[in-house]
C-alpha cells in the first residue's frame, strides 16, 4: 500500500462477480493508465447468505492483475470506523464510493462521516432509485447523499433522480464497454457449439432475471401470430433471481416449449461469447431501468437491440441508431422483434454500432471523470 493516493475506488471488485465489480476493475485500470495513484478496495462481506439470491457471489474466472484490498465489511457497523480511519492514514485525495443499493447506505455513509475532512467524498452511482422498491430507500439514500460531495452517474436519467434531492454538483457519463470480454466467432461456430439450428434466428435475452426485467412480456411475444410458429426463437441466459418455475409454467401454457431454449446459469465471459455470437438480436423488455451492462456486450459483438421505452435503455438505442425502441406489451415487442431482425435493418445497425463504438471506450470515460473531480 502506499500513502498520497490520488483517490479510493471502493466497491465491489475482484474476486466479486458481475457488472459492478467487472466495471470496477476496468476504472481501476483506466484510471491507472490516466496516470493516477490509486487503490481499489473491496468487501471482505458484503452480503449475508440469507438475503443472496445466487449461487456463489465470487467470479471463478482467472483475476485481473490488481492490487485489490478485501478490507470492508458491509453489515457489521464496528467495522466501519476502522476501515475509515485505515483509508486517511492513506491520504487519498477522494474516496470513489460505487452505490448501486441502498443496502450499502449505512456502511458508506458511516466510513465517510469517519473519514478525514480533507477528503473529497464522491458517489459513483448506478441505481438511485432501486427497481424493487421499499419503503426506506429515500432515507437511506438521504443518509448516504448528505456525506458525499459530488455525484457521478453512468445516465441521465440516474442523475435526474439525484438532483431530485441534492443540489450538488453531478457529472452524467455513460457505460463504456469492456476490454475484458473475448473476441467475436463466427455464427455458424457458435451456434455448433450450443446445438442451435442454423436455419433459426435467436433472439437473447441476458443477464439475472428478476421481475422488473419484463421476461414474461417477451415470452408471451413469441406466443403472438407474429412469431408463433416462425424460425425465430428465445434463448434466456442467466440466474434466476426469483421463481424459475413461474417462467417454465407460462412457456407451457401458451405452448412455447420449442421457441425458448432456458439456460438457467450464471456464465462466464468465454460461455457468454458463444451465446451473443449465436444470437442475431438482444432483447431487454424491462419495464423499469437505470442503464444497461448488456447494451455495451452487444455493441462489442454487433448486436442490433431491441428495448421497451424505458428511458435508461432508450437512450443509447435512439442515439446511436442501434436498434429499436417498442412500447412494453407482447404485441409490440413482437413486432419490433420482426423490425430488428428484418436483414436491411439489422446491417444498418450493424453499421451504426460500429461507429458508435468508439464513444464508449474506458479511456475516454477516465478522462472525462478526471476533469471532473479535479474541477
Amino acid at each position: 500500500m502506499t500513502t498520497n493516493l490520488d483517490l479510493i475506488l471502493l466497491g465491489p471488485a475482484s474476486p466479486y462477480r458481475g457488472g459492478i465489480a467487472d466495471t470496477n476493475n476496468e476504472l481501476a485500470f483506466a484510471l491507472e493508465q490516466a496516470g493516477k495513484r490509486l487503490e481499489l478496495w473491496t468487501f471482505k462481506k458484503l452480503y449475508p447468505k440469507v438475503i443472496f439470491p445466487g449461487t456463489s457471489p465470487f467470479s471463478e474466472e482467472a483475476q485481473p492483475e490488481l492490487s485489490v484490498y478485501r478490507k470492508i465489511h458491509a453489515y457489521v457497523p464496528f467495522h466501519w470506523k476502522r476501515v475509515a480511519n485505515q483509508i486517511s492514514k492513506r491520504s487519498p485525495k477522494v474516496v470513489i464510493f460505487r452505490y448501486y443499493t441502498p443496502f450499502l447506505a449505512l456502511c458508506y455513509g458511516c466510513i465517510a462521516h469517519y473519514l478525514n475532512p480533507k477528503i473529497k467524498c464522491v458517489a459513483l452511482v448506478d441505481n438511485w432509485i432501486p427497481h424493487e422498491r421499499k419503503p426506506w430507500d429515500q432515507m437511506l439514500n438521504r443518509f448516504f447523499g448528505k456525506r458525499m460531495h459530488r455525484f457521478m452517474t453512468l445516465s441521465s436519467n440516474v442523475t435526474h433522480a439525484i438532483n431530485q434531492d441534492f443540489a450538488k454538483p453531478t457529472w452524467t457519463g455513460f457505460h463504456p464497454i469492456s476490454k475484458q470480454l473475448p473476441k467475436p466467432i463466427s455464427m455458424s461456430v457458435a451456434k455448433r457449439k450450443l446445438g442451435w439450428s442454423t436455419q433459426e434466428q435467436v433472439v437473447l435475452f441476458f443477464g439475472l432475471v428478476r421481475k422488473y426485467k419484463g421476461l414474461d412480456l417477451l415470452i408471451r411475444a413469441f406466443a403472438t401470430s407474429r412469431l408463433k410458429n416462425t424460425s425465430i426463437r428465445l434463448a434466456i441466459v442467466g440466474e434466476f433471481y426469483e421463481d424459475i418455475n413461474h417462467y417454465k409454467k407460462l412457456i407451457a401454457k401458451l405452448g412455447l416449449q420449442d421457441a425458448v431454449f432456458i439456460y438457467s446459469e450464471f456464465v462466464n465471459n468465454e460461455r457468454m461469447r458463444v451465446f451473443f455470437c449465436g444470437a442475431s438480436a438482444v432483447a431487454q423488455t424491462y419495464r423499469t431501468a437505470t442503464q444497461s451492462g448488456v447494451t455495451p456486450i452487444a455493441y462489442h459483438y454487433e448486436l442490433p437491440v431491441l428495448t421497451t421505452d424505458v428511458e435508461g435503455l432508450r437512450t443509447p438505442v435512439l442515439e446511436d441508431d442501434s436498434g429499436v425502441v417498442v412500447q412494453s406489451n407482447p404485441e409490440a415487442i413482437a413486432k419490433g422483434i420482426e423490425a430488428v431482425l428484418e436483414p436491411r435493418r439489422a446491417a444498418q445497425c450493424k453499421a451504426n454500432i460500429q461507429k458508435a463504438i468508439p464513444r464508449y471506450q474506458w479511456d475516454a470515460f477516465a478522462e472525462q471523470m478526471i476533469s471532473f473531480l479535479e474541477s
